[in-house]
Parts: structure tokens; sequence; C-alpha cells
């Protein structure tokens, strides 16, 4: 029953896709984000549904007569060369065979991503993409919230299977970067049955967060909610209910809980802390010695072997920066770090800007939530495997478009009666 629910649903949308290649965008996101297919357990498990609709999305953006550009930005064409420059490394990868499997999937998730900035032209739209990405995510933030004040915290919180989110502690950090869109969408939604769900939601991914015993992720969040108090305009409040909060979410976790977080002390006893100090001291070493790094997918026993100081405790990166560091040398390194660090300048830019206007309340309140998912993504990443995850890219996307859209409006921006912003 669900397979069929799940494929009439996805081809379901095809027509509206056809007649709206937007909403291409929506459907590939929530695909992409949920793997609703893997919640089946027939047909559709397997099922192609990402490609599929990608195929109709590029289908319908041919047959489209609508005029459609690209917005101007200096990060685009630095982002544009990191593309280009992992298919380099690619080609002088240690496993080449291996290297191209893992740089079709990153380039195809990057070419949607780059629709992102062609078909998500208004504000409006731009608020469906959030939705669908909370809404994707957020279901198993909600479930596991559940789930975690059931076992009253002694069961491990997974994510979906299959994609890139499916390991415990990748969920976290995703869950921690898609709370602040949460806030930002029952801050700005008016009708109160729908914040009620969202206020719900946002304690119940805290849970989550919790309960997926993560440690990168329990770092994370403190430095999250230190951000989150230094930004606020309301610092002893804030501060009061942030401890406040913490008490309650950590007075509920059970002693195994505690346990495992206080390995992050005793890190060198721990053989999981070990290895990914081994890994990075590889990627290093391996970057050094490798102009165009080792290329992807090439964490394997035979370059541990030539890099690692510990050779036979082969691990995978743990780390967006290592990761990419290894997988396309300093030169890979340090486009990453301009992209990302140039999203966060932006931001800071938009907020600062914005702070004192009205007619742009929703810009700046979106400019300075996306800075705490940023913010996640970079401290939890610093533990985790995702540097090619959609979420990050998604949300520079998102922040290139925000940008846009308070530039071409800045000067010519006509505030209706109750002093919003038309656009």
């Amino acid at each position: 029953m669900r397979d069929i629910l799940i494929t009439v649903m996805v081809f379901g949308t095809i027509p509206y896709i056809f007649k709206r290649p937007w909403v291409g965008i929506l459907v590939w996101s929530w695909l992409s984000y949920m793997n609703p297919h893997r919640l089946a357990y027939g047909f559709a498990y397997d099922m192609p549904f990402a490609q599929i609709i990608a195929i109709v999305l590029f289908v319908s953006l041919i047959l489209s007569k609508e005029k459609l550009s690209f917005p101007r930005h200096w990060i685009i064409p630095i982002w544009i060369f990191f593309i280009v420059w992992m298919g380099i490394t690619t080609i002088f990868a240690y496993f080449p065979d291996l290297a191209w499997g893992q740089y079709k999937k990153i380039f195809k998730i990057q070419l949607l991503t780059f629709l992102v900035l062609l078909l998500i032209n208004d504000m409006q739209k731009m608020r469906y993409l959030i939705w669908t990405i909370v809404v994707s995510i957020g279901f198993y933030s909600v479930k596991g919230g559940i789930f975690t004040i059931l076992t009253g915290g002694s069961g491990r919180v997974w994510g979906p299977p299959g994609g890139f989110i499916e390991e415990n502690n990748t969920l976290a950090i995703a869950i921690l970067m898609i709370i602040p869109l949460m806030i930002f969408l029952y801050q700005t939604t008016e009708k109160k049955w729908i914040r009620n769900c969202l206020l719900v939601s946002i304690i119940l991914s805290f849970f989550t967060v919790l309960g997926s015993q993560s440690r990168g992720a329990l770092i994370a969040i403190g430095v999250v909610g230190l951000f989150y108090w230094k930004e606020s305009g309301r610092k002893i409040i804030s501060g009061i209910l942030i401890i406040i909060f913490s008490f309650i979410l950590l007075a509920f976790m059970p002693e195994s809980w505690y346990q495992r977080m206080e390995t992050i002390k005793t890190y060198q006893e721990d053989s999981s802390a070990m290895g990914r100090l081994n890994a990075w001291e590889y990627a290093v070493k391996a970057a050094n010695d490798n102009f165009f790094g080792v290329g992807l997918d090439s964490w394997s026993p035979e370059t541990f072997l030539l890099y690692a100081p510990n050779p036979v405790d082969v691990h995978a990166a743990h780390s967006i920066y290592f990761s990419v560091l290894a997988d396309h040398g300093w030169i890979g390194l340090f486009l990453f770090l301009i992209i990302f660090g140039g999203t966060w300048m932006v931001l800071s830019r938009l907020s600062k800007e914005t702070k004192n206007n009205e007619g742009f309340r929703e810009i700046h309140l979106l400019a300075k939530l996306l800075k705490v998912s940023i913010i996640a993504y970079l401290s939890g990443g610093a533990f985790l495997s995702l540097s090619y995850f959609d979420l990050p890219w998604n949300i520079v996307a998102i922040v290139i478009l925000l940008n846009e859209y308070y530039r071409k409006n800045e000067k010519a921006m006509v505030l209706n009666k109750k002093g919003s912003l038309n656009y």
C-alpha cells in the first residue's frame, strides 16, 4: 500500500512540474531529503524517483517560455570553479573509476542546486522551498523526538536509509541546520495551529539531536547555543531560557548517554576519536604530497599505507574540512572555505543592512537564522563527512537568492498600509 501511495504521489506531481518547472525543485528536494520511497517495503523502495523527477524538470525547462536568469554574485564563479576543480582532481584520482562514480553523484546534486538559483526567483517560492526542507527532514526529527521520549533516551535515533543523513551523527547535524528554518517559519507564519505545530517540532527536534547520541552534535549544540545567545537582542532573557531548556533536555537523558558523552574528555582512550585523528593526519600528508589530492572515494588501505600514521586504522574523513583536503588538495579546501566564508559574509551584511528596516523584516530574520544554520554545519561538520551533502549547498543558494531579492528591492521597495514589502 505504501509503495502505491508513494508512486502515485510522485507521478502525480509531473503535470504540475511541466506547468511550473520550479515545482520540480520542491519535489526533487522532498525525494532527496526525506527519501520517502525508503519507507516502503516493495517495488517503490529501489525506484529512481529522484532521477525521474530530474529528467521531467529538465524537459519542462526546455519547453518553458518563461524568461529565467541566474543571479549575479561573486560566489557563483568560485562555486563553479570548485565543481570544475573536483572534476580535474577526479582525473588524477588514486582510484579513478571509483572517483568518477562519486563525482557523477556530486555533479548531479550540484546541477540541481544550481537550478534552485535559476527557478526559485521570488520570496514566496523560497518559502515553499524552506517548507519542503523543513517537512522532509523534520519528519525524522519529530519521529525521532517522540522515539527518544518514549524510550527515555536509551535508544539511538537514525535517519532515512540510503541517504546522506542515514547515520545518527549526520542526522543530528542536519536537524540542527533546519531548526533555525523552523524558527523562521514559526516567527513569520500567521496561522496559530501551524505555529503550534512548529513549536512542538522544534522541541522534539532537540530531543532527537540528543537521542542520536552524537558527540559531535553535542559540541555543535554548544557552539550554536553560544552563537544564538551572542546574536540575541535580549541576552539576559535568552540566556536564562537557554539554560532552563538545556537543563530540561539533559535531565531527561539516561546514564548511558552521559557515559558516552564523557568520552569526549578521554578521547585518547576512544578508538573512534583516535581513528579520526589518524584520518585527519592522513589527509594533511596526502594533500602535501599530491597537488590534486588523492581523489574522491580514496579512503582505503592502499592510501592509508602511504600516508596514515597508523596504516591499519582505516577511517573515513569524519570532517568536511579534511575530507575536501584529501579529496581535492589544498586548492580544493581553499575554494570550499571561500564559498562558505563568503556566504557568512553575505549573511552578516544582509542582517546588518536590514536591521532597522521593517520592510525587510523577513529578509533580516532569515539572514540571522541562516547564520545559525551555517554555524551548525561548520562546527558539527568538523567531525562528520558531509562535504557534499545537499543541504549546506542549498543554503548557499538560498543566501545568494536572498541577497539578490534584497538588492533588487532595496531602492524600489513599495510598502503597503501594513508596512510589509511588495515584491
